[in-house]
């Protein structure tokens, strides 16, 4: 007789309520505006690196092509989240239907993959390109750089895949209360009114595809470092490491970030420090990186410059 009431409840929930939210009248125009410029800043300045090295030819070299993907990567990235929580900042319903959030994780997540997958890529460009410059037109072709894109892509929107379908077969009976400031794996599993253990296996696996990214990466840069060390001059060893120290900040800043929200094992957090966490991998990350491949690298500020002021340089090359 009490099955009845189960299987209704089971299927009671259809959206789900973020409870980290300030409301309105708790200063959430506080946060809503601060939130849009910087939004608003990831998107401009994304859209301008990618379009300026498409656009300029003297930036079509197997480095700003990668660069190029990040940031169009990054713009999909930011907005999978962040305009989805500037509408909670300033809307009474705080919610998102159950669709609506598998759809955020799958894409927040895969995106974040692809992105971790290219600068693996990146940190290997720039291993040949430094340690083995005479063999670097050979070996970095453009059909390697395509091929290790879309390996990326498809790696980053196949391996989340069986993760979402699964979820979307568990009953949600309430509460309906998501402990986050957007939809993902851990807050959303804990919600489900069946047993979740499986996810152990499923972390354990991202775990070691993080672990993995990570230390091929470290181990391209380290050996990157060590081989400019050995460069007699010190004009040489500048001009070495000036060309990846912007792939190491990103790197730390990315993996940095990554292993505090997913790599914490049986750590707990408070609340406060959870969504800290979680606004330095959505909103901080994202922020900083048009700013350190723009700002830090010569070659694409004076492409930038062009961009934004064609007659000027013009005026300059006639002269």
């Amino acid at each position: 007789m009490t099955q009845g009431p189960e299987i209704v409840n089971q299927t009671a929930v259809t959206e789900f309520f973020f409870s980290e939210f300030p409301n309105l009248e708790e200063g959430g125009l506080l946060f809503f505006f601060p939130l849009l410029l910087i939004y608003v800043f990831i998107i401009t300045g994304n859209l301008v690196i990618f379009i300026v090295i498409q656009l300029d030819v003297a930036l079509h070299t197997p480095m700003y092509f990668f660069i190029s993907v990040l940031s169009f990567l990054e713009i999909w990235y930011t907005t999978t989240t962040i305009p989805k929580m500037l509408t909670n900042l300033v809307s009474v319903q705080k919610t998102i239907s159950v669709a609506g959030c598998l759809l955020q994780m799958y894409f927040f997540h895969s995106l974040g993959i692809s992105e971790g997958c290219l600068l693996t890529a990146m940190a290997i460009d720039r291993y040949v390109a430094i340690c083995k410059p005479l063999h670097y037109p050979t070996i970095v072709t453009p059909r390697l750089c395509s091929q290790l894109t879309a390996g990326s892509c498809l790696c980053g929107f196949l391996l989340v895949l069986p993760e979402i379908v699964w979820i979307s077969t568990l009953p949600f009976c309430g509460p309906n209360q998501i402990h986050q400031i957007f939809c993902d794996f851990t807050p959303v599993l804990n919600l489900a009114c069946t047993d979740t253990s499986l996810i152990v296996i499923v972390d354990a696996i991202h775990a070691v595809e993080i672990l993995a990214s990570f230390l091929v990466i470290a181990l391209s840069y380290i050996r990157i470092i060590l081989v400019i060390l050995r460069i007699p001059s010190v004009e040489g060893r500048h001009k070495a490491f000036s060309t990846c120290a912007a792939h190491i900040a990103v790197f730390l800043l990315f993996f940095g970030s990554v292993a505090l929200m997913y790599l914490r094992f049986s750590a707990t957090y408070s609340m406060f420090w959870d969504t800290a966490i979680a606004i330095t991998f959505v909103v901080l990350a994202p922020f900083l990186n048009p700013i350190i491949y723009s700002l830090r690298n010569k070659d694409m500020k004076e492409a930038i410059k062009r961009f934004l002021c064609p007659q000027k340089w013009d005026n300059r090359a006639e002269g």
